[in-house]
């Protein structure tokens, strides 16, 4: 009868171990996920259009860190040569609007989809940003003209 009630004692120990335990656990992973920036951004993509030819290709992808701790932004890379991403220096801090600005080789004709990924110590750690467009080719020049 005595190791009846040791083992139930056990049991209720082991169990109440294991539910305080599990209690703290749930309590530091919430924790963690609240001491994150967030990106919102304005538009995950941008769309260049049609465009001339040598157009001007830079852009800018435009967000807030709506969290509650400073994203750093590590690193943004773009999917080809063609594609130069630039980012923010130094944390964007709570509340803190920035851009991750992106130029486009231009002088590449015809469509184009291409993408930014940009890893940070955000909620979401990588991010995929997309920009397309349609460069038109370059206007011939007229036999005969002289360029100005």
């Amino acid at each position: 009868m005595k190791s009846f009630k040791l083992l139930s004692f056990k049991n209720v120990f082991f169990t109440l171990v294991l539910l305080l335990g599990a209690s703290m656990f749930a309590q530091t992973g919430s924790k963690l996920l609240e001491d994150k920036g967030v990106f919102s951004f304005e538009s995950k993509e941008i769309d260049y259009g049609t465009i001339e030819h040598n157009a001007d290709g830079i852009r800018a992808f435009k967000f807030t860190n709506t969290g509650n701790a400073p994203i750093i932004i590590s690193q943004v890379k773009g999917s080809c040569g063609c594609t130069v991403p630039t980012k923010p220096n130094g944390p964007i801090m709570p509340g803190e609007s920035a851009e991750i600005g992106v130029k486009y080789a231009t002088n590449r004709v015809g469509q184009f989809t291409k993408t930014v990924t940009v890893t940070s110590n955000a909620s979401e750690p990588i991010i995929t940003l997309k920009i397309k467009g349609n460069v038109l080719p370059e206007k011939e020049k007229a036999v005969g003209t002289i360029e100005q």
